[in-house]
């Protein structure tokens, strides 16, 4: 089919008929009028509209010239059939290996038009006789550097086009940040914009919630209202971002040095009884021990899960809060660990109120992907040459003690405010300074101690009592309600043990 109309004067009758040829080829592939990717300098296939406007951006804007192939609007069979035909020789089907990338057809299947570009974008020049860069490498390199300086996109456009510009004619270079953005999405990049209940109530996601509008729990509307009250259709009220996990660990293993680092807790660490990292400690000894098919294979992941919330615009507190909820891998060494290259941002929840207790319902998506990573993801391991069943569990979780309580669940303020004793916390209440506080910690103490005896110098009591044995794991579960028969949102009325309601032992 003929692209030449692309490079058309957008006041010409060849770009009139191209621009109506691209719509009617949208429409035959069962894209409906209000709802078409729009190709435009501007857009970037980033945004959709209907067939009127993406019409008039494509007169006012133009049209991004290297756009031949119209995977945007249903012409991935035919990429396809092309791409690869040409590699049937050289790719197993079932695994598809290119230079060290591994793909599980069940993450990017053959049909995926997005793959098609990685597989086009790894080995398409820069421009026509060039050796020494792809456009995958291009882009990688100039997307480093806009992080690193923290460029704006806007800026960033411009310099892709200042170099589209400067490079010979022909050259593959992105015309826009958008453009650039879909591209890098291939390799693991991407990230998904949930919308979210004001209220925290629930994700709109899954087959129950994905179209609707009204939230079912309180019945607040999805999108977000005017000053008037109205409802502003396609402006969500609020938004989760989220960062798939797996795609990002298998381009960890991609790389020959980190993936042999993955390995380092088991085949260089000094073991001599001292705890000099987090494979010394007792959880991960515990987890060992309890599922040794997992401890057996080095390459496993053992994370680490923090958040906290902050205010980014360094207003009041009240003003905006923005919670970053974080993965730390330890299978690396003490000197890696805590770098920023592996600290993986997977969640974002922004808004203008904390989510509180209601955090549970952002982290819906983390917590399958981590269920999925459980029970293996095949990874293909750069520097062992070979691919493996990758497996993940979360050690423990780092946080503040307000975010703990938030993430645990468990009462952190008043009598019970111990999170390790829970209702066997001895508090008191100081009338006059209107202050609970817990002065029974010398339970602790060896039975003999002098402090145990001694009155005057802590609550003129003589401490009798042992220290509490802390609640198990199965014993908190017992005293919590399923979480299917716990009802989240800012409406709803909290029970004392705040993740459901407690249960006596």
């Amino acid at each position: 089919m003929d692209r030449s109309w692309l490079k058309a004067d957008r006041r010409t009758q060849e770009f009139k008929l191209g621009v109506d040829e691209l719509l009617n080829f949208a429409f035959l592939n069962g894209f409906k009028q209000n709802k078409i990717s729009c190709p435009c300098l501007r857009c970037a296939h980033s945004k959709s509209w209907n067939a009127q406007t993406v019409k008039d951006h494509l007169y006012q804007y133009g049209i991004d010239q290297t756009y031949t192939c119209w995977i945007w609007h249903g012409e991935s069979n035919y990429v396809q059939s092309h791409v690869v035909s040409e590699q049937e020789s050289s790719v197993d089907p079932t695994n598809m290996r290119m230079g060290q990338d591994i793909i599980d057809d069940e993450d990017i299947s053959l049909d995926s038009s997005d793959f098609m570009n990685h597989v086009q974008g790894e080995n398409e020049p820069l421009y026509p006789g060039c050796e020494s860069f792809t456009k995958m490498r291009a882009l990688v390199k100039l997307y480093n550097l806009k992080a690193k300086h923290g460029i704006s996109d806007k800026c960033f456009s411009d310099v892709l086009l200042l170099l589209a510009s400067m490079l010979p004619e022909g050259n593959s270079m992105p015309s826009s940040f958008g453009e650039a953005k879909k591209t890098l999405c291939t390799l693991g990049m991407d990230y998904e914009k949930i919308h979210v209940c004001p209220n925290d109530c629930l994700l709109y996601r899954g087959e129950r919630d994905e179209d609707e509008t009204i939230c079912r729990i309180c019945g607040e509307s999805r999108w977000k209202l005017n000053k008037k009250g109205e409802e502003l259709e396609g402006i969500p009220a609020k938004v989760l971002w989220y960062f798939p996990l797996i795609p990002r660990l298998r381009n960890l293993f991609n790389t020959a040095q980190i993936a042999k680092d993955m390995t380092w807790h088991k085949t260089e660490r000094q073991n001599d009884g001292k705890i000099r990292h987090p494979a010394d400690s007792k959880t991960w000894k515990d987890v060992d021990q309890r599922w040794p098919e997992f401890a057996a294979e080095a390459r496993n992941l053992r994370l680490a899960l923090s958040s906290d919330g902050f205010n980014p615009f360094h207003g009041p507190g009240s003003d905006h809060s923005t919670w970053p909820v974080l993965l730390s891998i330890y299978n690396l060494p003490p000197w890696l660990c805590m770098k920023r290259k592996y600290i993986m941002l997977s969640l974002l929840i922004s808004g203008p109120n904390q989510p509180g207790n209601d955090i549970d319902v952002y982290l819906q998506p983390l917590i399958e992907d981590l269920q999925k990573l459980w029970h293996g993801k095949q990874v293909y391991d750069a520097f062992k040459k070979e691919s493996f069943i990758l497996r993940g569990i979360l050690l423990w979780t780092i946080s503040d003690y307000p975010a703990l309580g938030n993430l645990s669940g468990n009462i952190i303020k008043g009598y019970n405010a111990c999170v390790v004793c829970v209702d066997k916390t001895k508090a008191t209440r100081l009338a006059t300074y209107k202050k609970t506080v817990v002065m029974r910690h010398r339970r602790w103490l060896p039975r003999n101690h002098p402090y145990r005896r001694q009155k005057s110098a802590f609550d003129n009591t003589m401490e009798k009592l042992s220290e509490p044995i802390p609640l198990t794991g199965e014993e908190v579960l017992e005293r919590v309600l399923p979480l299917a028969d716990h009802v989240y949102g800012k409406t709803q009325n909290q029970p004392r043990w705040k993740k459901g309601e407690p249960r006596p032992i």
